[in-house]
């Protein structure tokens, strides 16, 4: 069969008790959750009530609240598929799913991920209120769009990109934007994450990168388009100013496809990435397929089991054949 490889999105893909379905019958996947509460401190108990209550106190898109928890699902959902006998040939993940990544790989200790998420959260907090937005069109049509401030945050696909910036910058793109006839939605964030509107905050960030090792798994990083090699592992800075760097995820997957034939797992809520995995050439040919964990919309926690059961059965299934 086709290797298998995690793919693991980040922010935008958040929603109201991700993955909590799993939480009272995965022992892999709650362990794995409660040991990232735990690393989170004080604010680790609070952060776990919310994230199983249907009314969290805190707003979803807040980076307080999505990104150590998109952080963490990621992280659990992966060791949850490893459980099963899986050993990823490769990983790719998206923003902050790039650090699950890495920690999946053994880059960073888990201690000092969840420190370096925490950082990130205080940063974002200091930036000037700010937002995304997700375009039906490439990077270059969008050039005309760009300036004070805003700026390609990610590159999708060929046609699906997000503009990141403060809040009225981005408010009077988005005006342009409707009075060109381009398509766009508004990308679940209270941050202007992946924009340079983010630099000032993330002055000095290098000081909370923590200890790094060599990966034990091949990680595909969505910011050079190519595997970590040992330069960008030893590299604070590297990991320090990703919250500020462009995501290039096409050029990356393409990349990845181009190397071999993969069954993509997606760790994480939702279904953004599938979707984009789904529009590539090698997954349209059937040299790879798609294959998510969890619904494509929030349901209920039947749902989330049955969503897991499946894929384990094909992923356990195949390799037994």
């Amino acid at each position: 069969m086709a290797e298998v490889a995690l793919l693991l999105p980040g922010q935008g893909s958040q929603r109201i008790r991700m993955a909590a379905g799993l939480y009272p019958g995965e022992r892999v996947f709650a362990e794995a959750m409660d040991e990232v509460f735990a690393a989170l401190g004080p604010p680790g108990d609070r952060l776990r009530e919310d994230w199983l209550s249907p009314a969290p106190r805190l707003s979803i898109d807040d980076a307080a609240w999505s990104q150590p928890l998109l952080f963490a699902v990621g992280h659990a959902l992966g060791r949850l598929v490893c459980s099963w006998g899986v050993r990823p040939a490769a990983l790719l993940g998206h923003s902050v799913g790039e650090l699950a990544a890495a920690t999946l790989a053994g880059v960073f200790r888990l201690p000092d991920a969840v420190a370096l998420v925490l950082d990130r959260v205080a940063r974002a907090a200091a930036a000037p209120p700010g937002g995304m937005l997700a375009v039906a069109a490439s990077a270059a049509e969008l050039a005309p769009f760009l300036g004070d401030g805003v700026t390609v945050g990610a590159v999708n696909a060929p046609r699906h990109t997000v503009l990141a910036g403060a809040r009225e910058p981005l408010a009077a793109v988005a005006a342009a934007l409707t009075a060109a006839g381009l398509a766009f939605r508004p990308v679940p964030s209270l941050c202007a994450f992946h924009s340079a509107a983010l630099a000032p905050a993330f002055e000095g960030a290098e000081s909370a990168v923590g200890p790094r090792r060599t990966p034990r798994l091949t990680v595909y990083s969505g910011y050079t388009g190519a595997p970590l090699g040992p330069a960008e592992v030893a590299d604070a800075a590297f990991w320090a100013t990703q919250p500020v760097a462009p995501v290039h995820f096409w050029s990356t997957l393409d990349s990845m496809l181009g190397d071999g034939e993969f069954v993509l797992v997606e760790c994480g809520a939702g279904q953004e990435l599938s979707k984009l995995a789904r529009r590539h050439p090698a997954v349209r040919a059937g040299r790879s397929s798609v294959l998510p964990l969890l619904p494509s919309r929030a349901g209920t926690p039947d749902a989330d089991r049955a969503a897991v059961l499946t894929a384990r059965t094909v992923l356990t299934d195949a390799r037994g054949s």
